[in-house]
């Protein structure tokens, strides 16, 4: 079964919104430690090296990009287990990024947040999201990782839509 997209677009006084969700019945404490944890995120996203802290930039390893690179990501706020924001660096510019958590009853919403300037990347971005995000559940029920052609071209349609 093709997994659907679920982002939406949102516009704001400076560009654009790409909000993904994701549920886990699971507390925000823990949820949190799978996207701040470097021996957790190695499992979904990639691991982190350097001194984890607002104003500091850490090192993240693109485990499941083709050559695996290395890429600055400089955090901007960290609010355990709340908010999480950073600006991730790579050839095309910078991604300012949140993760944001919301514990309801034993349950934790995670909502990322691509803040865009433009939607010109939005068919290839979306797909990609949908990927990492839905490796972050598979790392989290210790089911087989997702397959990206299944993301991209795949979904591509549907976020262009978006626009």
């Amino acid at each position: 079964m093709k997994p659907e997209p679920t982002g939406r677009l949102v516009p704001t006084p400076s560009g654009y919104d790409l909000i993904l969700t994701r549920t886990y019945r699971a507390s925000a404490d823990d949820v949190w430690a799978s996207v701040t944890e470097p021996e957790r995120t190695a499992r979904w996203f990639g691991p982190w090296r350097g001194e984890a802290a607002p104003g500091r930039t850490v090192e993240v390893q693109l485990s499941y990009e083709e050559s695996a690179p290395w890429c600055p990501i400089r955090i901007e706020a960290c609010e355990p287990p709340r908010r999480l924001a950073v600006s991730m660096q790579d050839e095309a510019g910078s991604w300012p990024l949140e993760l944001l958590l919301t514990e309801t009853g034993g349950t934790t919403e995670v909502r990322l947040i691509h803040h865009l300037t433009s939607t010109d990347q939005l068919g290839s971005t979306g797909p990609d999201w949908e990927y990492y995000l839905d490796m972050l559940t598979a790392s989290r029920t210790d089911e087989p990782r997702p397959d990206f052609e299944d993301y991209y071209p795949a979904q591509k349609a549907y976020f262009e839509s978006l626009a």
